[in-house]
């Protein structure tokens, strides 16, 4: 799909059928291919399966499943789809916990149809949506409290309530909404705000890692670009590129913004850390 490959084939999922509409007008006028729509978690996981799409622009709050549930299970059933959320708080923990999960980025719901065309074609490549400084601005918010939070990799359906949009349920959070700490990827615990909390399978993960790949796996946790990373560390663009694809190799990772979650996660960096 990169350069001038075939558009990425796009699943809209949002509980509002005006908003499905809309996106729909909006990107096959740009010449996107919208090969279905769902109306919650439930259809999307079930139209993702069915439909292979490239791209899936998946609305966080719905009813019967939410859209953080439906990601992790469109991701582990379609591991190369690309999932976008759509959301109406720029600062939202279940946006961190869907980055956690394996999303390559989310949308605001006032999006212009010029960035909603061009955000899904940037995914629909392989790159992440979000800079790694918005996504460390996320994971600094959200993951400084509550170490021992469990295992399902976000906020517990049980304890939190499911998200959706008519009611939030305890662990929602807005623009100014003070955020518990979710946990993310492979299923580890929350990050508290300390280092000691880190899970030591965490530490056995970057275990494969040189120690000059740690060194740029924490400073693209603390939201540099290569160019920057090239500076600090008197490299070349190109050996930084090397390092970080090896990184993304050996821990599995999609992009930069879970590079940036897993940082947090594993302790390398700490939210207050200097840039």
């Amino acid at each position: 799909m990169a350069g001038g490959g075939p558009a990425p084939r796009v699943l809209i999922v949002d509980d509002q059928a005006l908003v499905r509409t809309g996106f729909r007008l909006i990107l096959t006028a740009r010449g996107l291919d919208v090969v279905g729509e769902a109306a919650d978690g439930v259809e999307a996981v079930a139209a993702a399966h069915e439909l292979r799409p490239d791209v899936v622009l998946l609305d966080i709050r719905m009813p019967n499943m939410d859209g953080l549930q439906a990601a992790r299970r469109i991701l582990a059933q379609s591991p190369a789809c690309r999932v976008i959320m759509l959301t109406t708080f720029d600062l939202d923990r279940y946006v961190y916990a869907a980055l956690a999960a394996g999303a390559s980025g989310f949308l605001l719901k006032d999006v212009t149809p010029e960035h909603l065309a061009a955000a899904v074609r940037l995914v629909g490549t392989g790159d992440a949506l979000l800079s790694p400084s918005i996504t460390r601005r996320l994971v600094e918010r959200f993951a400084v409290a509550n170490p021992g939070r469990g295992a399902a990799g976000g906020p517990d359906r049980d304890r939190a309530g499911a998200p959706t949009r008519g009611g939030t349920g305890a662990g929602a959070s807005g623009r100014d909404g003070a955020g518990a700490a979710v946990s993310g990827r492979g299923g580890a615990g929350g990050v508290g705000a300390g280092r000691s909390s880190v899970p030591a399978g965490r530490h056995r993960e970057l275990a494969v890692l040189t120690p000059r790949e740690r060194e740029v796996l924490t400073l693209l946790g603390r939201g540099l670009s290569n160019t920057e990373l090239a500076h600090r560390l008197t490299l070349s663009e190109a050996t930084v590129k090397t390092h970080v694809a090896r990184i993304f190799a050996k821990l599995d990772l999609r992009d930069r913004a879970q590079a940036v979650v897993l940082a947090y996660e594993t302790g390398l960096v700490a939210p207050g850390d200097p840039a």
